[in-house]
C-alpha cells in the first residue's frame, strides 16, 4: 500500500461514524475534534466486486477443467452474493438484469461502524 493510500485509510479510520451515516460532503470532526475534509477521498477510485461463491479443488482437478466443465460452489442457489470494496465485505445482494446488463440489488448493507472497524 502506498503512503497516499495509507494516509487516506488513516483519515477514514478517524472519521466519526455519524458523519458517514449522514452522507455529508462537508467537513466533519474526527475523535480529536480536528476537521477532516471528506472531499479529499470522494474521487479516490475503489474496486467493487461481487462474489457468488468459492470452492477449493486440487490442482489435479483444476488442470482437468475445460469448456463445459461445472464447478460446484460452497454457496447454495438463492443465497445472497457478497459485495466487496477493495476486498472488504460491505454488503449482500441479489443479481438483477437492467437494460440487458447484470447488476446487483443490495439487500443488506454492513453498517459504517462495522466497515470502519474492519479497516483496522
Amino acid at each position: 500500500m502506498s503512503s497516499n493510500e495509507e494516509a487516506l485509510v488513516a483519515q477514514m479510520e478517524n472519521m466519526r461514524a455519524d458523519s458517514l451515516l449522514e452522507g455529508r460532503r462537508d467537513n466533519a470532526a474526527d475523535s480529536t475534534g480536528h476537521d477532516v475534509n471528506l472531499d479529499v477521498i470522494l474521487d479516490v477510485p475503489v474496486t467493487l466486486s461481487m462474489e457468488i461463491g468459492r470452492t477449493r479443488i486440487p490442482i489435479r482437478n483444476l488442470l482437468q477443467l475445460n469448456q463445459g466443465s461445472v464447478v460446484e460452489l460452497e454457496r447454495a442457489a438463492g443465497e445472497p452474493l457478497d459485495v466487496y470494496i477493495n476486498g472488504t465485505l460491505i454488503a449482500h445482494g441479489e443479481v438483477v438484469v437492467v437494460n440487458e446488463k447484470f447488476g446487483i440489488r443490495l439487500t443488506d448493507v454492513i453498517s459504517p461502524q462495522e466497515r470502519i472497524l474492519k479497516l483496522k
